[in-house]
């Protein structure tokens, strides 16, 4: 087979297939949890916190003491911005809480799908042909 055949049959496999899906999916699982997080979870985070911005907490190495740091970095100090870290590590617990809550409940659905009782089960051949029998004695 020539290479334009053999990647078709490769793309077309069902596992190429579902990871496709899976990463657009995930594509849009992220934007959903990101716009949680931004529009919803961190203006509380901020009323909480009397709504400091950790993005602007930094340490100027040099020792000396600026206004923001955008006029640290101007200036050229070396500066080791721990706001940002705070930030990463507060968004990485409430996203993390969101997907375990999200997942959870998927959980919860499936097993309760699961555990419905199936539908009752019909008569099967054998007892529809014996009741045509006794039927047509009659």
């Amino acid at each position: 087979m020539g290479f334009f055949s053999d990647f078709k049959a490769s793309l077309m496999k069902g596992d190429v297939l579902s990871l496709a899906t899976a990463v657009v999916i995930g594509g849009a699982f992220g934007k959903i949890v990101g716009s949680a997080v931004d529009d919803i979870i961190m203006p509380i985070v901020g009323v909480i916190t009397g709504g400091v911005d950790f993005t602007t907490k930094f340490i100027a190495l040099n020792g000396q003491s600026y206004e923001s740091l955008d006029a640290a970095k101007k200036a050229g100090a070396a500066v080791i911005t721990y706001g940002n870290f705070v930030q990463a590590v507060i968004n990485f617990i409430i996203i993390s809480l969101f997907i375990f809550t999200v997942l959870r409940a998927a959980e919860r659905a499936k097993k309760k799908e699961e555990a419905a009782p199936a539908a009752p089960a019909g008569p099967t051949q054998e007892e529809l042909l014996t009741q045509i029998r006794d039927l047509l004695k009659k």
